[in-house]
């Protein structure tokens, strides 16, 4: 039993969280939230949207994967994630930019809603091209969002490039393709993918056997 609980289902954006937390390394427990667990009175007094990822640490409950890779850096100084002094300003741009602007916007263009032209400055990310293009013109200066060391802010900017490019939901610019192939070859990333693919294999339904 540890004091980090992590309510999660590998089939949803918990794979970011579940990531972090392999990158710190501190002892969690998983609870696997089943999507039709997830609207239950229990799982609601964690979670009052009945959403997936969320922590409990020390008896506080923490949601939304930006601000819980941000946690977790912070509380867990010793696993070096989070940004020095002179990384704040990028850290903190970037992290809450994919937060808020990048995701609404690769969110949108899926969904196959653009903004019109005439209502871009209602939304914080005015259009889909600009909003990936400043990524990709940070990305094509430097290897990581706070230079050339690897942050939490790594975590959730990669995780929202990485999951669109799977699905088709983002060009393949050369600077995402290369972001992507450097944040995959870490051992903690790999580490959290075999962890959920495992948990989805033991969901399934056994197969019945041949006669």
């Amino acid at each position: 039993m540890t004091d980090l609980i992590f309510y999660h289902n590998p089939q949803s954006r918990g794979r970011i969280v579940r990531w972090m937390l392999e990158e710190v390394g501190q002892p969690y427990e998983t609870e696997v939230i089943p999507y039709d667990r997830m609207k239950s009175p229990e799982y609601l007094a964690v979670h009052p949207l009945g959403k997936v990822p969320a922590i409990k640490h020390k008896g506080h409950v923490l949601t939304e994967c930006a601000a819980i890779c941000a946690y977790l850096a912070d509380v867990f100084p010793e696993a070096g994630l989070g940004p020095t002094a002179d990384e704040k300003a990028d850290y903190y741009r970037w992290l809450f930019y994919a937060a808020g602007p990048l995701e609404a916007a690769i969110s949108n263009q899926a969904m196959g809603w653009q903004v019109p032209q005439d209502r871009e400055r209602m939304f914080g990310y005015g259009n889909f091209e600009r909003a990936i293009a400043a990524v990709d013109e940070m990305l094509s200066l430097r290897d990581y969002v706070a230079g050339d060391r690897f942050t939490a802010a790594d975590v959730y900017l990669g995780s929202q490039i990485m999951f669109p490019l799977q699905f088709g939901m983002l060009p393949e610019r050369d600077s995402f393709l290369r972001y992507r192939d450097r944040l995959q070859q870490r051992p903690a990333y790999k580490r959290a993918n075999e962890i959920d693919e495992e948990i989805i294999v033991q969901s399934q339904p056994a197969q019945p056997q041949p006669a």
